[in-house]
């Protein structure tokens, strides 16, 4: 059976929307991605990397974040040790250090390879500490957002047949019992 790429973008737009509805973030924040190509399309993550996935992906993602001024930071895979993709807008802003590389779709992947090639001044860092997150396919983000990451489920649960897990974040509760907190 041929993949459905309409609906994968329509999932991960939903997904997308619904999470930044969730978090309350601003324009400015980071966003990171984490996206297996190959659980999205029912494979093995790392073992059936799919351009035209992650591109499916991309477009449902992107410009919902780009109609909010929110940085996206696409996840790298393991062999890039989950380094980003990031606008060089956003790594100036958090001043991020980058490093040389170059995603391909077999080391970094599909998605962070799609960023690369969509981004105005792409650049790589080796880690952010993002606002909030989407999970696609157990790529672990969790690494990569802010302390302290609360779960947020959504209508859906998974992009395409990957597994979709997703958080924001919050500043830490300090203080103790006399404390008072807004709670957002």
């Amino acid at each position: 059976m041929e993949p459905d790429f309409e609906q994968i973008t329509s999932q991960a737009r939903t997904a997308a929307t619904e999470l930044l509805d969730a978090a309350g973030l601003r324009a400015g924040d980071i966003f990171v991605v984490g996206c297996s190509s190959s659980e999205v399309l029912g494979g093995h993550i790392g073992k059936a990397s799919s351009q035209e996935a992650a591109e499916a992906v991309f477009s449902g993602i992107y410009p919902v974040l780009q109609e909010r001024g929110i940085y996206l930071a696409a996840q790298c895979c393991e062999h890039l040790n989950r380094a980003l993709i990031l606008e060089g807008d956003c790594a100036d802003k958090y001043g991020y250090e980058p490093v040389c590389v170059v995603p391909q779709p077999k080391a970094g992947g599909s998605f962070a390879t799609k960023a690369w090639q969509s981004f105005a001044r792409p650049t790589a860092v080796e880690r952010v500490r993002a606002h909030a997150g989407l999970d696609i396919g157990g790529t672990l983000i969790g690494m990569h957002l802010r302390e302290v990451a609360v779960p947020v489920r959504l209508s859906l649960d998974h992009v395409g047949q990957a597994i979709l897990l997703c958080a924001r974040t919050r500043p830490k509760f300090i203080g103790g019992s006399r404390a008072l907190y807004e709670i957002g």
